[in-house]
């Protein structure tokens, strides 16, 4: 090891070894002192020499659906290689560890490794399900006690966070690009670095976390924050103008440019150039210089309402001016809409959570994306003049407002919709404005760039109806497209970042949104929803003889003994069940009939006649070793899509998914119930 990776290593950080990437904290002291109290107490009973086997699993599908994905095995395998207590390591045990424990203990911990350990797991990026063990330990019992908590540790957080960024894959469709921005909010630097690797492997596209793209090599995308466009305030402190044309190599002003073209979208756009910001065409020309290539705008930084604006705002909203209903632009799409006991509703983003499938309705922290929403019921429809196509799609939007199918609505307006006294809605044309500023502003950059032989890349929202403003810009851009013959501005991306959470891309989906990108950070990287998984690590046999856990609560009954885990395919392809053996028994043969029965409801059986039976489990480590070819990130990544393929969409689907069933083998239920029966007390009445 270099002095590079001794005081990465030192320091607690990720230790550069080419692939593997061992994390420095992953160590035999990141564990629970009760594993190394039992260690002792079951080296002075002299049983350095049993043999146990625990099974790694968890009791409930996360996020109230029916699947799991498993992550997190490779991390294990690195624990399992670099397993040693350090001198450090003994000195500080010993200073910690109670009085009275003997020396010749600490030398037998100096000497552990897991060199006689063997690690069975499915493989990583493989849907799993409760009760099915996806780790299965084998070897000395003090070492594979010793390694319980780490285990869980690596593997539960892995799991639910592959887990989670699935299920956004899943409802915002393959086409949809998703970008993970959670360091920020995620539980700490490793915990950042957790869910930028693990998103990754459930299916996201990137992250904007840098150093989680150099260690895993995922990749890395980012645009820039208000604070960028904040920090101009007028025209006249960009001190770069000119950018060397593409093509020709000689020198333009862009600014020159920029300001040529955004006269022109001003007619097409009908938005005055007084109404938008020079501090933020100047930052964006000053962004677009520096990256050329790579221009992508935040168009949504400044409320460019005047002071003359604001007091007619307040005397309309004091005298009930009903004029103030017609502010909206009649060439921009309408507020989607829903009726409401015969009334037509503005729905202006509040938060609210289906009922059905048993959950509360809610809201999430209070407020959707971060701002306190109102919804408005008006009474004569939609605002504005006359109706383009656009508008109508969205006016006829479903956006299913009954308790029973309601999801959480895309967002909040950035201004909150006001109300005159006569109780008709009323939107101030400042809250299209504002945006559309920032539309002339980057649409203006953007035709300059392309006067110098470039093409921009796209927009990002960070506030507002999302579904109403992706419309809004995505029509913005096929009317420049038109107007000003370049085709590409058509296929312009639209990126939209703000709070938003699984439910949040259901109710876009459902108003017909126009975002090609989604930028998900707090849901993400937190798993709100669900913020653990609950994998849980129990001994199932020592020295060959099975052990059993009883509970009051049936569900917390372990299952016995060393088992095989296989699962059954039908003859379209689709996983069936999953069917737990003994390790003596035969495997399941395709074609042949098999008896699946539930673990513990005695009348829930069934005979299934697999048409493809699949081992769960293989050897991953062994004699000190790593048994198997470890696939790279992008492979488990590819992995996961492909099991994902195998359930049926009943299982996957996010309201009342099926639940896929695990069962036990005829034998492997009749062992369970006699060891239960063995073990279980006999109550006495009197």
């Amino acid at each position: 090891m270099n002095d590079r990776e001794l005081s990465c290593n030192a320091g607690g950080q990720f230790m550069d070894r080419g692939r593997m990437n061992q994390n420095g904290v992953v160590q035999p002291l990141l564990t629970d002192l009760y594993q190394i109290t039992m260690a002792y107490a079951y080296w002075k009973s002299d049983k350095t020499d049993d043999q146990a086997v625990f099974d790694l699993f968890f009791r409930n599908n996360p996020f109230h659906g029916e699947f799991t994905i498993f992550a997190g095995l490779e991390e294990c395998l690195k624990f399992l290689d670099s397993f040693h207590y350090s001198q450090s390591d003994i000195e500080y045990l010993k200073q910690t560890l109670p009085e009275g424990i003997e020396n010749e203990f600490f030398e037998y911990l100096g000497n552990l490794t897991a060199r006689e350990v063997t690690l069975f797991a499915i493989d990583e990026g493989t849907v799993a399900f409760p009760r099915v063990p996806i780790i299965k330990i084998e070897g000395p019992l003090i070492i594979v006690q010793l390694l319980e908590t780490t285990l869980l540790t690596l593997v539960n957080y892995a799991s639910l966070m592959a887990t989670n960024a699935a299920r956004y894959r899943m409802v915002a469709g393959k086409h949809v690009k998703l970008l993970e921005f959670g360091l920020r909010r995620a539980q700490g630097p490793d915990g950042g670095l957790s869910a930028s690797k693990y998103s990754y492997t459930g299916g996201f596209d990137g992250t904007s976390n840098v150093l989680a793209g150099k260690l895993f090599n995922i990749p890395v995308k980012g645009t820039h924050a208000h604070a960028y466009i904040t920090s101009f305030s007028s025209i006249g402190e960009l001190k770069t103008r000119l950018l060397k044309h593409k093509q020709t190599g000689v020198m333009e002003d862009l600014l020159e440019h920029a300001v040529r073209h955004r006269g022109m979208l001003s007619h097409v756009l009908d938005v005055s150039t007084e109404e938008s910001s020079e501090g933020e065409l100047a930052a964006m020309v000053s962004y677009a210089i520096a990256f050329p290539d790579g221009f992508m705008a935040l168009v949504d930084t400044y409320d460019v309402k005047s002071r003359e604006t604001e007091q007619q705002l307040t005397q309309d909203l004091l005298s009930g001016n009903q004029n103030a209903t017609k502010s909206k632009d009649s060439s921009s799409p309408s507020k989607p809409q829903s009726t409401v006991n015969g009334q037509k509703k503005i729905t202006n983003g509040k938060s609210q959570q289906s009922a059905s499938n048993g959950h509360k309705t809610h809201n999430h922290n209070g407020h959707q994306n971060g701002i306190a929403a109102q919804n408005i019921v008006g009474g004569g429809g939609a605002i504005g003049g006359s109706r383009s196509p656009l508008k109508d799609t969205l006016n006829e939007t479903n956006l299913s407002t009954t308790t029973a199918t309601t999801r959480t609505s895309a967002t909040a307006a950035t201004t909150l919709t006001r109300t005159t006294s006569n109780g008709t809605a009323y939107l101030p044309k400042y809250v299209e404005k504002s945006f559309r500023s920032g539309l002339l502003n980057f649409s203006a950059v953007a035709l300059a760039l392309n006067d110098l032989g470039y093409h921009a890349l796209g927009i990002r929202i960070d506030s507002g109806d999302l579904a109403y403003l992706s419309c809004l810009a995505r029509e913005t851009f096929e009317k420049v497209a038109e107007r000003f013959k370049v085709p590409w501005f058509n296929k312009l991306t639209i990126v939209a970042s703000n709070d938003i959470n699984e439910d949040t891309i259901l109710s876009l989906n459902e108003q017909g949104h126009k975002i090609d990108c989604f930028g998900i950070g707090t849901h993400l990287v937190t798993c709100q929803r669900q913020p653990a998984l609950g994998c849980v690590y129990k001994l199932v046999e020592i020295n060959g003889q099975p052990r059993i856990k009883l509970s009051q609560d049936v569900e917390k009954v372990t299952m016995p003994g060393n088992k095989n885990a296989y699962r059954l395919y039908s003859a379209d392809g689709h996983a069936l069940i999953d069917l737990l053996q003994k390790v003596s028994e035969p495997p399941p043969a395709v074609g042949q009939k098999v008896l699946c029965r539930h673990p513990f409801q005695e009348s829930k059986r069934a005979y299934v006649i697999p048409s493809h039976v699949e081992s769960l489990y293989k050897v991953y480590w062994k004699s000190g070793k790593i048994c198997q070819q470890l696939p790279t990130l992008e492979q488990v990544r590819e992995k996961v899509q492909i099991s994902l393929k195998t359930l049926r969409n009943d299982h996957k689907r996010t309201l009342n998914p099926t639940p896929y069933k695990v069962s036990v083998s005829d034998n492997l239920y009749n062992f369970i119930h006699d060891l239960w029966l063995q073990n279980a007390p006999i109550g006495e009445l009197s």
